[in-house]
């Protein structure tokens, strides 16, 4: 046992230490960026559990993860063949309104004509015409192609963003706050695979790695954690507990006793069944999109990998017990899913009342999760991390910056559970038990019953959108309204007493614009292929420097 005592930090000179307990990607981005940041005075410790299982089967990302990697100053050729990642320009939403079909919801905002967004011009001159989706974005037709987003000397295809992104990826802004560009796309990746890399980048940098279980803990007097107690290397000391241990929670909830807040009203979906299934190897085509498809008791991913498939099927245990899941999953699958063994999850869905607890911060899943709808896994990570950086403390634990820390993690996750709520209060899709309840059930968080009876008048705007960040802009809230069905009635105001010759014109140029990339740029799998060639070829990866 250690003395116990009042919580003071040690002077940053010293050797302040941080204690990171739970590995996967939410422990290993954290300390990767740690130690990149925290590059003098500050000991990164990370102990993970030998028998802790990973949840990951493949992830899909937000486009904001290239300032996570360009932060690190890594390159795409140095982590992508390692990862065996692919491109994401969008999320193709199948059968997720009464008439089934598709629509894409890409990494592109709309652009504008006298003051306008393109969509509204749309709804003036297209609707019930015509595709919005195909009409307004460039992506739907380049995701349709399979193309990859950049050319074959590296180029990216959004020229509005050659600014932010050179050939080698750099960009003028490397943290959350300082974006102001839309970058044009994500990424899939093996999220086993990508904390094995950030594993390396850390421990080159100076991280220690215990591979051993947390016992118990030990608190100071004013009940800040004092040390941890693991099986085999006893009583580890910390100034600074990072909790990375997923749904479990085990330093925030079970030490700490921190409440944790559940989203169930809002968001119906709990568990999941996820496969790994193959690529057909004989095929030169990797889908540029993640797709979700909506099914009886929720919806199925499907993340197209370089070497395989990640997919799940996201479910409500109201309404269909993991058997009955898996059984309409290897149906919706069909083939594919022949010899491929199920991974059942139970999914803690909400968030802690406070993420930041006396000298504990909780990372990923140990602080909050949503449904994995439009991929928000690790864009949660990425922003508490930056948050966590952002008010690090220095010889005293700040309440004020403790109070800051929590109320930004808390906005984003709220926003974010508002958004998605969305998904399903606003689809026409009610032909089953699980769709009328989310029509009849769900309880609507913040201010979004009074939102969606103004966006049933006018589209969103920025100014009418949840004002807190959370990684949405309005043309997401659009894009996702008028897909799932839920469109303006009345005709625009202001878009009737204009001219349209311009947006005629605009249309004209995108479809132009759209047509002319599916035709120049390389398809996405030849992209990944002469990416892997290079790197095969002598390139120094990050993980050999």
């Amino acid at each position: 046992m250690i003395p116990l005592q009042t919580h003071s930090l040690r002077d940053p000179i010293n050797n302040l230490k941080v204690v990171i307990v739970g590995g996967g990607s939410a422990g290993w981005m954290t300390a990767a960026y740690l130690s990149k940041a925290l590059n003098r005075g500050v000991a990164i410790h990370l102990i993970e559990s030998p028998a802790a299982p990973t949840i990951g089967v493949g992830e899909a990302t937000f486009s904001t993860i290239h300032l996570f990697l360009e932060f690190l100053e890594l390159k795409e050729t140095d982590w992508m063949p390692y990862c065996n990642a692919s491109y994401k320009l969008a999320i193709r939403f199948v059968d997720w309104n009464a008439e089934g079909g598709y629509f894409y919801h890409p990494f592109q905002r709309f652009c504008t004509v006298k003051g306008r967004s393109i969509l509204e011009w749309w709804l003036r001159m297209k609707r019930g015409e015509t595709r919005f989706d195909y009409d307004c974005f460039t992506v739907p037709t380049l995701c349709d192609a399979k193309r990859s987003p950049r050319y074959l000397d590296g180029r990216v295809f959004d020229t509005t963003v050659q600014s932010y992104m050179g050939s080698e990826g750099k960009s003028r802004a490397t943290r959350l706050d300082d974006l102001r560009a839309q970058y044009p796309f994500g990424y899939h990746f093996d999220a086993t695979l990508f904390a094995d890399f950030m594993m390396n980048y850390a421990q080159r940098r100076g991280v220690l790695r215990s591979v051993d279980d947390v016992l118990e803990a030990q608190l100071r007097d004013d009940g800040s954690i004092a040390a941890l107690h693991t099986k085999e290397h006893g009583w580890i000391e910390g100034d600074i507990f990072v909790d990375c241990t997923g749904f479990q929670g085990l330093l925030i909830n079970k030490v700490l006793k921190e409440p944790f807040l559940e989203f169930s009203a809002s968001l119906p979906c709990d568990r999941a069944v996820a496969m790994r299934v193959p690529r057909e190897q004989k095929s030169r085509e990797i889908n540029p999109y993640t797709t979700a498809t909506a099914l009886s008791r929720g919806w199925a991913w499907d993340i197209p990998l370089y070497h395989r498939i990640g997919t799940g099927y996201v479910y409500s245990s109201a309404h269909a017990t993991p058997e009955a899941a898996e059984r309409e999953f290897r149906a919706h699958l069909g083939p594919r899913a022949d010899g491929a063994t199920a991974s059942h999850i139970k999914m803690r869905v909400g968030r802690n009342r406070n993420s930041w607890v006396k000298n504990c911060v909780a990372i990923g899943l140990a602080s909050g999760f949503v449904e994995p709808l439009e991929s928000t896994g690790l864009f949660f990570v990425h922003h508490g991390i930056e948050q966590f950086a952002n008010h690090f403390p220095q010889t005293t634990m700040a309440e004020e910056s403790l109070n800051a820390f929590n109320q930004t993690v808390n906005n984003c996750m709220d926003g974010v559970r508002e958004f998605l709520t969305l998904h399903y209060v606003a689809s026409t899709r009610r032909d089953t038990a699980f769709w009328r309840a989310t029509k009849e059930d769900l309880t609507l968080p913040g201010d979004l019953s009074d939102r969606l009876k103004l966006w049933k008048r006018i589209p969103p705007t920025d100014r009418t959108i949840n004002p807190k960040y959370h990684g949405f802009e309005a043309y997401s809230y659009c894009v996702m309204l008028q897909g799932l069905g839920y469109s303006s009635d009345s005709a625009f105001g202001v878009p009737d007493y204009m001219d349209d010759s311009d947006a005629a014109l605009m249309f004209e140029q995108i479809k132009r614009e759209a047509e002319r990339l599916a035709f120049d740029l390389p398809s996405q799998f030849d992209y990944l292929l002469l990416q892997n060639d290079i790197r095969a070829g002598g390139t120094r990866c990050a993980l050999e420097a």
